[in-house]
């Protein structure tokens, strides 16, 4: 440590520390505008200037290093001096339009110009005038207004990941720049919004439609990636005007996303569903409430008596509250079924009654930087879980060994020591062959009895000896499953053998949850086999415990099993189910479809009763993070028209149905028979598994394509689907059908060209396109979206046929 003096009081700042950390300490505030914690220094606006003791000159406090004995005077009058000079030449070009600009209230420029700025300019002559630059549907600029504190520039180099900005010219030319023809496309972009200090960057979205000064400021948690990150929403005459990052170092830090900053115009779309509706001999009508819940309980009684409780099936959102899924599967459970799941996307659950306990991100987030070697398995990760990447690109950045093994290899934005890219039938292979490669190397013993069958046979080619050389160190180590791992048919595989991976190699081992209450939904017990807190269900107990493939596979009246009703929550099955065909055959099929849904989307051509249900923001809750982390929220707004929020729906269901337990009054009462306590639940996050027998898939014939479907970034949930803007960006484009150069020129198709996708029943019309790092055999088309609803399952065969 270091010991300074600032402005007479002493301070200790680290070896390498600088004046500006010193200030921050002991809570002195230095003007600055190029500075920010998070980025690297600059030093180019040179408004932090101090006096130093000693020194012939102002020096800037962000650069300038502590040194022992130090002696600095911030508001001295060489200091003020200075600092009033670097303000006067930022005010020459900058033009006078405070009333139109939307950072008026809460510019930084604007601030300091007051304290340090003249009342009048000297300058006389002609101000400078610089084009706008079109940077895409999310940031509106007026780059005249922009002073060069390049902190953009930075963003997207360090954090981001990507150099999309830059700035060009030298002096007065200066300008920052996207490259000829580009737009900014991360997914992070949006964070520039937040680091202009001046109002050269704005939001496109929210450009004049409100003032600051006009709006509320609501704390709130994002219900969309794993993270949940931490929100400020603000708010004008009951309506969600804009999402700014709340800082929160061990989760998202000051960052947000561009999926949970935008998409709160989901929020106010046309599409929201304001009355609920009831359909009577093939009509919709909408009525109240008492009208609405009475037809839903006579339904489900009449199915019932009809066909047994057993006939009843539930499928919920990770993407709602803990207590909403908690009052789900108790209404459920109530009536006499446990069919009830909201793993929408999976469709291997040979591991569920093998499970120690409920699956977790297995470290916290803040501790992902320092990791030394990582194993993503299965994943498209910037999309899936953008800010949990840039956690990744600090690891390495710091000197991690990141390897994958996944079926595409898109860019992510960082080193990448090793990666194995497969075909979606190789993946288990693969994680084998390294498995048996690293039990080579360790010499270990210690192999699982369940896996031991499947080393006996295997060849271990060269990349599976380098990813196995990578996770044999003696530091920190860590190995995740992805989404795409998740969604895989031989999930259960991969689990096993990524878990038994960990185990020889003392490294961590987690699931990159899929959405903010990932967690909280096996707390819940929205499982058919566990109930709250993942406990067991003894099978005797209740008779049919359906998961989600189950419900949803093909109905046939020789199926007892099949559902004969279903009660869906805050999902949209023709675009969230792992195969929406079967989904929707199923669905249709059904006797009687309740519907607890924010939209209108399709709903209404497979639902019986429609019952409009609140957004996160219009509705108090929980999320329990991928970490395992519990974060409680408001809402923020008053729920639109009739709309509910769904726990009050669901209590009301459970008192008609004159069910005990049902009597709660806040979204506190309910939470606290789920979680007594937020260190109560850590007990219960284990990824641990007892007795589950590897089985390796069969090799794919040289003949058949395999389908590649990952989830895109802004079809991942029904909110994000219906914000415009994010709608409108490079990530949001039509979904094409991406072949290896092999493929095309076997299939003989050109890019471009529009073909024949068919799966199943169904078909698409897609444009060829090429990815030169796809595996052989492979065709990878988008799911969760429109175009391609019609398709059959996420991964499986597929073939294709020119128009």
């Amino acid at each position: 440590m270091i010991n300074i003096e600032i402005n007479g009081k002493q301070v200790a700042v680290p070896k390498g520390g600088t004046v500006m950390d010193g200030a921050r300490q002991l809570g002195i505030y230095i003007p600055h505008f190029c500075y920010h914690k998070k980025l690297s220094i600059a030093a180019n606006c040179r408004m932090c200037l101090v006096q130093v003791e000693k020194a012939p000159k102002p020096l800037p406090a962000c650069a300038t290093p502590a040194t022992e004995g130090m002696k600095v005077f911030t508001h001295s009058q060489q200091a003020v001096t200075a600092q009033k000079g670097v303000m006067e030449f930022l005010l020459i070009n900058h033009p006078l339009d405070c009333p139109i600009c939307d950072q008026g209230g809460e510019c930084q420029l604007q601030d300091l110009a007051v304290g340090y700025g003249a009342s009048e300019s000297r300058y006389q002559e002609e101000k400078r005038v610089v084009t706008n630059k079109n940077l895409g549907p999310l940031i509106s600029t007026d780059m005249t207004r922009c002073i060069h504190c390049t902190r953009c520039v930075r963003f997207g180099q360090e954090i981001a990941g990507i150099m999309e900005l830059g700035m060009a010219g030298r002096g007065e030319h200066s300008e920052i720049l996207s490259f000829v023809g580009k737009t900014v496309d991360s997914e992070l972009s949006g964070n520039v919004i937040d680091l202009c200090p001046v109002g050269a960057l704005v939001s496109k979205p929210f450009r004049y439609s409100a003032r600051t000064w006009e709006l509320s400021r609501r704390r709130s948690i994002s219900p969309h990636c794993g993270l949940g990150s931490n929100l400020v929403v603000q708010v004008k005459q009951n309506k969600v005007m804009r999402v700014l990052p709340r800082e929160n170092e061990e989760i998202n830090e000051c960052w947000l996303s561009d999926k949970d900053r935008f998409s709160y115009e989901g929020l106010n779309s046309e599409d929201r569903l304001t009355t609920p509706m009831i359909k009577r001999d093939g009509q919709w009508y909408p009525c109240n409430w008492q009208e609405a819940l009475t037809f839903t309980v006579e339904g489900l009684k009449s199915t019932i008596e009809k066909y047994g409780a057993n006939s009843i099936g539930a499928l919920g959102s990770a993407h709602s509250t803990l207590e909403e899924l908690y009052l789900l599967q108790k209404l459920i459970r109530a009536l006499g079924s446990s069919n009830i799941d909201h793993r929408i996307r999976q469709c291997d659950f040979r591991i569920d009654n093998n499970l120690q306990g409920i699956p977790w991100l297995g470290i916290n987030i803040a501790e992902i930087p320092k990791l030394r070697s990582i194993l993503v398995i299965g994943s498209t990760l910037r999309k899936d879980h953008p800010l949990l990447a840039h956690r990744f690109r600090q690891a390495v950045k710091n000197g991690a060994q990141f390897s994958i093994v996944n079926p595409v290899d898109d860019d992510l934005l960082m080193k990448v020591a090793h990666r194995a890219i497969v075909a979606p039938a190789d993946m288990v292979n693969m994680l084998v062959q390294i498995l048996g490669a690293i039990i080579e190397s360790k010499s270990s013993n210690e192999i699982p009895a369940d896996i031991k069958h499947v080393l006996a046979d295997v060849k271990i080619s060269e990349k599976a000896r380098e990813i196995a050389a990578s996770m044999c160190v003696d530091n920190a180590a860590a190995v995740f499953l992805g989404n795409i791992s998740q969604h895989h048919p031989h999930y259960a595989d991969i689990f096993t053998i990524a878990s038994a991976i960990a185990k020889i190699t003392g490294a961590s081992f987690g699931i990159l949850g899929e959405a903010a209450n990932s967690v909280g939904a096996y707390l819940a017990g929205v499982l058919p086999s566990r109930g709250v807190l993942g406990m067991e269900i003894e099978s005797e107990k209740l008779s049919s415990q359906l998961n989600a493939i189950q419900m949803l596979g093909h109905r046939s009246d020789d199926n007892v099993n099949a559902c004969r009703a279903f009660v869906l929550m805050n999902l949209e099955p023709e675009l969230d189910a792992y195969n929406p065909q079967q989904a929707m055959s199923a669905i249709n099929g059904a006797d009687f479809v309740v519907a607890l849904s924010a939209y209108k989307g399709n709903v209404a051509n497979y639902a019986d009763v429609i019952l409009p249900i609140a957004p996160f923001t219009e509705t108090s809750g929980t999320f329990v993070n991928t970490e395992g982390r519990v974060q409680s929220f408001n809402g923020v707004v008053s729920p639109l028209g009739e709309t509910r929020p769904a726990w009050k729906v669901l209590r009301v269901l459970g008192n008609l149905f004159q069910l005990d337990g049902f009597d709660y009054e806040t979204s506190e009462q309910i939470r606290a028979q789920v979680i007594p306590s937020e260190e109560a639940i850590t007990r219960y996050l284990n990824n641990d598994l007892k007795d589950y027998r590897v089985n390796i898939p069969e090799a794919v014939m040289a003949s058949d394509l395999q389908r590649i479907g990952e989830i895109p970034i802004y079809q991942a949930d029904p909110i994000v689907r219906r914000a415009e803007s994010l709608q409108l960006t490079r990530d949001a484009a039509s979904p094409k059908a991406w072949f290896s150069p092999a493929m095309l020129e076997k299939l003989n198709i050109s890019v471009g060209e529009i073909i024949r996708v068919k799966q199943e029943n169904g078909e698409a019309q897609l444009e060829a396109a090429c990815d030169e790092a796809l595996p052989l055999h492979c065709l990878r088309v988008a799911s969760a979206h429109p175009q391609t609803s019609s398709l059959g399952a996420m991964f499986g065969e597929i073939s294709v046929e020119k128009l």
